[in-house]
């Protein structure tokens, strides 16, 4: 599948107020209610619509990133937070939340960004936890978050244990100690409600534990995690591909390099529906990081070929519509966590160990020969 075609209804709502969701000028409570009552955060969703595979509602965030990068952030946090609960031994807790989320009545928000770092090594977790009498007390923060309906939301976040390990929970926005900034002054996507959380004794009850152990947790929802990321980067870079094509001529000079850079895309978009649903990158994270740093660099590359196409126009307010936003966008599409240079760095320090390891295997003695017990390896 190529796409996720949305409701006239809802591209025409997006297009009207992308400018204004973006500029912060549009009630941002609204994205999530509309996209909910659109069907988009049941997709994917076992048992919840027509769809269950997650490659349908990553194709669904590239369809509303066409419209607006701002709500298809919202909607990936959402949808990533609701895939937490999917990936979740508590069943409890995810037929408690599910129903608010699937409906966009409850905002959910990831948390995870620094999780995702922890788990490659980059920073440390940045909220603990101790024990007092039998349950956990939370101190800490989550510097940058997006979905934080003020009405409403549940955040995920990792922390430390008490005993050294890390975790995964699940906090709603009324819990006692726990305090919302004002929303971050971002120079776009700043209807998407991202502000930080900070974590003053917060009372945890073991009922809201989305996994005991972030180690094992983490490596599995990862590919989810990262996928329905891409999805950003793939709207972004069809709507700029096709705003190129739309202002060049048949014979223009850029009719290859829009060729070449659609053809590109295409093949990113299938690797990573198929590498997603066969399940590879929960064993081969690598090739996921690449993909993303790929998408981010053909985002920008393709709003780059919509600037050439359109020329000084683009250049002059209000001549080429959409466009300063589309390049504001894809100045984010990098950074968002894991972003670009994390995955750089992730990537060259895991070469780096299989080089190693592969050093040490060329090293190794021979096979020992019949009636030698054991092969020793050099040191």
């Amino acid at each position: 599948m190529a796409h996720t075609r949305l409701s006239a209804t809802l591209s025409d709502w997006l297009d009207t107020h992308a400018e204004a969701i973006d500029a912060g000028t549009h009630d941002p409570s609204a994205i999530v209610p509309t996209l909910g009552a659109a069907g988009l955060f049941r997709l994917g969703v076992p048992g919840a619509g027509d769809s269950s595979r997650t490659g349908d509602a990553i194709l669904a965030i590239a369809e509303v990133a066409r419209h607006s990068l701002a709500a298809a952030f919202v909607y990936w946090s959402q949808r990533t937070f609701i895939e937490y609960l999917l990936q979740s031994p508590n069943a409890t807790l995810r037929e408690r939340l599910l129903p608010g989320l699937l409906t966009g009545a409850t905002a959910g928000a990831t948390g995870l960004s620094n999780a995702m770092k922890f788990l490659c090594g980059i920073e440390a977790l940045q909220i603990t936890a101790r024990e007092q009498d039998g349950r956990w007390r939370l101190d800490g923060r989550m510097p940058w978050v997006t979905n934080l309906r003020p009405q409403g939301f549940h955040v995920a976040g990792a922390v430390t244990t008490p005993r050294g390990g890390s975790a995964i929970v699940a906090l709603p926005h009324d819990a006692p100690g726990l305090s919302r900034s004002a929303d971050l002054d971002l120079i776009a996507l700043q209807s998407s409600n991202t502000a930080a959380l900070a974590l003053t004794d917060v009372d945890v009850p073991p009922e809201w534990l989305i996994h005991e152990n972030a180690a094992i947790y983490l490596p599995h929802v990862r590919p989810a995690f990262v996928g329905l990321q891409c999805g950003l980067a793939l709207g972004l870079a069809q709507r700029a591909l096709e705003e190129a094509q739309a202002s060049s001529g048949p014979r223009h000079a850029l009719q290859a390099p829009l060729a070449q850079a659609s053809h590109g895309l295409a093949t990113l978009r299938e690797q990573l529906i198929e590498g997603v649903h066969d399940g590879r990158y929960r064993t081969a994270p690598t090739a996921l990081f690449e993909l993303r740093i790929s998408l981010a660099e053909l985002a920008a590359q393709a709003v780059q070929l919509e600037l050439r196409a359109h020329g000084g126009a683009a250049y002059l307010n209000g001549k080429r519509p959409g466009f300063a936003r589309r390049w504001r966008e894809a100045a984010f599409v990098p950074i968002v966590t894991p972003s670009v240079v994390q995955l750089q760095t992730e990537i060259a320090k895991r070469r780096a160990v299989d080089g190693v390891d592969a050093a040490c295997a060329r090293r190794a003695v021979p096979r020992a020969k019949p009636g030698v017990r054991g092969t020793k390896v050099v040191q």
